[in-house]
């Protein structure tokens, strides 16, 4: 849910709108009554991905390339 505020109101409490957003809040910015500007919280940076955390626990079968037998892939296709 949304809330809306006027310009002056936003002016004069920024800090605990920007607390509100913070915690998840959606607010409008309105300015004559008419909405101009949404404020959101930003999405979480992703994490980086740490490579070779499985190394050594994972073995890749030497067939793992080749095609696959008939009966499979009827499977597969609903055959």
């Amino acid at each position: 849910m949304s809330k809306t505020v006027n310009i002056h109101e936003a002016k004069t409490h920024l800090s605990r709108i920007v607390d509100e957003v913070a915690a998840g809040a959606e607010i409008i910015i309105a300015k004559a009554g008419k909405p101009v500007a949404r404020l959101v919280p930003l999405a979480a940076a992703p994490s980086r991905k740490k490579l070779g955390l499985l190394k050594g626990r994972l073995k890749v079968p030497d067939d793992f390339n080749a095609p696959l037998p008939e009966d499979a892939i009827a499977d597969f296709e609903g055959r």
